[in-house]
């Protein structure tokens, strides 16, 4: 019987993955690494332990590392923030699992701070459980500490018991790794077979999509 859900947030509550790319681009630019939009936004999903090793070199990485980061994080704060909206559907379908008895819980790389103001975007910062954030776990997804934690948390509820909803592979091969089972959700921008190969056991358009075909989703099926 499914007790709770962890939701991922950047791409999956809110619509923000175009701002964190941009973000990451102008602040390689500022570092003078060389990246494009589109191999930056693939990266989307993974904090900055895990995403920034793609386009650094361990050695610079261990010189400036923390210094982009922290420029990164102040640039997405003051200059795109402002932007991000909450995707339709979300208040709704939260509605919707705790009318259930589910609990609702928040899973993400990002600080505390981070994500307590991404539930206000959301419009759900008066209906979530729990969360595991950064301080929670020493490595970002697709490493499946934050999972991990937020089952520690959730105890006794166990992973059978708990499914996550995320829009890219990375949510889906982080959950995995924690036992986890995970609904995919294309409005991050990664598509069916790409969420399908790192392990979404169903892919929807969205938190409205998983609204309107709740009943046949692996939120009402029990696993196999």
């Amino acid at each position: 019987m499914l007790k709770a859900v962890i939701f991922d947030i950047d791409g999956t509550l809110i619509d923000s993955v175009d701002q964190h790319a941009a973000s990451w681009l102008e602040t390689f630019r500022h570092f003078a690494v060389e990246a494009t939009f589109k191999d930056v936004r693939a990266q989307i999903g993974k904090g900055g332990d895990q995403l920034l090793p793609v386009f650094v070199s361990p050695e610079r990485l261990e010189r400036e590392g923390e210094a982009m980061e922290r420029f990164r994080s102040d640039l997405f704060k003051r200059d795109y923030l402002p932007t991000v909206r909450g995707f339709p559907g979300v208040r709704p379908l939260f509605e919707r699992l705790m009318a259930d008895g589910r609990q609702v819980w928040l899973g993400t790389s990002g600080n505390k701070d981070e994500a307590d103001r991404y539930a206000q975007i959301a419009g759900i910062a008066d209906m979530v459980d729990g969360m595991a954030t950064k301080s929670d776990a020493e490595r970002s997804k697709p490493a499946p500490d934050v999972f991990q934690a937020a089952l520690r948390k959730l105890a006794p509820v166990s992973a059978d018991e708990t499914i996550v909803i995320g829009d890219t592979p990375y949510d889906a091969q982080a959950a995995r790794k924690a036992g986890l089972r995970t609904i995919g959700v294309r409005c991050g921008g990664w598509g069916d077979e790409e969420l399908k190969a790192a392990g979404c056991v169903a892919v929807f358009d969205g938190t409205w999509d998983l609204l309107a075909r709740y009943r046949e989703s692996p939120l009402m099926i029990p696993s196999p």
